[in-house]
């Protein structure tokens, strides 16, 4: 029996016996092993005679669950703030000055991810005023390491338009392995120099900035990819444009 399920019972259990009979009456520890059987015969009756209770009993529970989620978040985001915003290895884009930050731990092999590319682009470009962080944080194996050692390599040797370029590529045009020609050719048509960049991706600096993004990823419970942190709330998954705009709104609000 799940965590869930247990927790789902005992709420049942102690509805229903609200329901059945009065609190100062009840205590299901001092029962007979015969009460007991009546009791859960009961129980199941009502149940069965009223099914809804079971769902507004999950409702009320998974709510309850992502208040909880959604306050360790907010305390989380806040004590690791520094590392979020404010880490001089991370790509910044959008608008510098925005008011509002969202922040990306991507994987270039992560399909969700390269499905959300194109919607976060269109919210930071609409928007206008959306301060934009990717955290390069590969976790599907030894390609997500070597686009995000490459990746950060274009940063670190030719800039952050190079590294855009390479950013949206992986996601748009980039096929085939992740070979040292087809990486070579991406970092010319992004207007790196594919000797520098192909020579860096092995230092400590590339290193370091993938061991901080994973060390941060952990403090902040993300085992996932893409993960946003947009002001108190992280969001866990692929979201639509839609319901991205509406978390922009809620941090701006």
């Amino acid at each position: 029996m799940t965590f869930r399920s247990i927790a789902l019972s005992a709420a049942l259990t102690a509805a229903v016996a609200a329901a059945a009979v009065p609190a100062a009456a009840f205590d299901i520890t001092q029962m007979t092993p015969e009460e007991s059987a009546a009791f859960g015969a009961q129980v199941r009756s009502y149940l069965v005679d009223n099914p809804e209770v079971m769902i507004e009993v999950m409702n009320a529970l998974e709510a309850r669950q992502q208040q909880a989620q959604a306050a360790s978040d907010s305390d989380i985001i806040a004590a690791n703030s520094a590392a979020l915003y404010q880490d001089d290895g991370s790509w910044v884009g959008g608008n510098p000055e925005g008011d509002v930050t969202v922040v990306e731990f991507l994987d270039y092999r992560c399909g969700y991810c390269r499905k959300a590319h194109s919607e976060v682009q269109e919210l930071v470009k609409s928007d206008g005023n959306i301060r934009y962080v990717v955290k390069e944080f590969p976790i599907l194996g030894e390609d997500s390491v070597t686009a995000s050692r490459f990746a950060i390599s274009v940063l670190q040797t030719a800039g952050p338009e190079a590294y855009a370029k390479v950013k949206d590529a992986f996601y748009t045009s980039f096929r085939g392995e992740m070979s040292e020609d087809n990486l070579r050719g991406l970092a010319s048509a992004a207007g790196a120099d594919p000797a520098k960049v192909i020579a860096h991706m092995a230092t400590p600096e590339v290193e370091a900035v993938i061991r901080a993004n994973h060390e941060l990823a952990g403090k902040l419970q993300i085992q996932g990819t893409p993960t946003f942190v947009i002001g108190e709330q992280m969001l866990r998954g692929y979201l639509p444009l839609d319901g991205m705009r509406q978390v922009v709104d809620e941090a701006r609000g």
